[in-house]
């Protein structure tokens, strides 16, 4: 473990990718008990009142919206809604895409042809007009959200779980536990799983970052979760409106995406570097 995050390591970029996840998971699973405001509360009073470093009189870090609620406060636990979107689809979209490319890529006959159907079928569709279309019908909610991007984004793992299962199945030690007579359930729980984890974390690494912007892309058309949720997308949208004269009401929040999806995409090239075999190869 300690060679390996040695070797992570050895890529700056990659390190301060990590330094990024780390802290956005922390704002989201402490953030609401570190933040110095109420991330709901409104002061007519204090709406629109710009950063710090901007030379505000006031005690607001990133300044204030339209209804006074202090961006801060409200990027902080934005975080939580963001890394539980991205988490929790991608966990969805795993489960669906690995059982799938297991199945058809060991059995490879009618089940794993009707399940490769069903892919060809999901990739015809662009995914940003079915999700729409689905929040549209069921309305905005978090775990709505959460199970619309879970499953309309387990088609890359069916795929390249599937062509991975295709060449193991061949190998000896397949062979072996067939001749062996042992389950298919045991085979592709025990033996062919294992082998293809790596490309199962490093396709999860990458796809948070993009369940993270299809989720602010949500929000910010209306159709995330509930407008009385701090959500990074909601801000945006909710600020642009005002980006001539108070540019950081939907800049501040923009720019957490951004970074947020930088660092998660840093390491998941790390990952990528690290775990594909034909990548080490060309390294050695």
């Amino acid at each position: 473990m300690m060679a390996f995050l040695k070797r992570y390591a050895a890529s700056h970029l990659a390190a301060a990718g990590l330094v990024i996840v780390f802290v956005a998971l922390f704002a989201a699973l402490f953030g609401p008990w570190l933040v110095p405001y109420d991330p709901g509360a409104q002061d007519i009073l204090q709406r629109l009142k710009p950063p710090l470093w901007q030379g505000s009189e006031g005690i607001h870090l990133f300044g204030t919206d339209a209804l006074g609620r202090d961006i801060f406060s409200r990027i902080v636990v934005g975080a939580r809604v963001s890394m539980l979107v991205g988490v929790s689809s991608v966990v969805i979209s795993g489960a669906v895409g690995v059982t799938f490319g297991l199945i058809a890529g060991y059995e490879d006959k009618y089940a794993g042809r009707v399940l490769m159907m069903l892919t060809d079928i999901q990739l015809a569709i662009p995914f940003l007009v079915l999700a729409l279309a689905v929040a549209a019908v069921v309305g905005p909610s978090l775990w709505n959200i959460i199970a619309i991007l879970g499953l309309t984004n387990w088609v890359q793992y069916a795929r390249v779980v599937r062509a991975e299962c295709l060449v193991l199945r061949e190998r000896e030690f397949i062979q072996a536990a067939h001749m062996m007579g042992i389950s298919s359930l045991h085979i592709l729980t025990r033996h062919l799983l294992p082998n293809v984890m790596s490309s199962v974390i490093v396709i999860s690494s990458l796809l948070v970052a993009k369940m993270i912007l299809f989720e602010s892309s949500l929000s910010f058309l209306g159709l995330g979760v509930p407008p009385e949720t701090p959500t990074w997308g909601t801000m945006i949208s909710e600020g642009r409106n005002y980006i001539g004269n108070a540019w950081w009401v939907a800049t501040i929040p923009g720019f957490a995406i951004f970074v947020t999806v930088v660092g998660t995409n840093l390491v998941g090239d790390r990952l990528r570097d690290l775990l594909d075999p034909r990548l080490r190869q060309m390294e050695g």
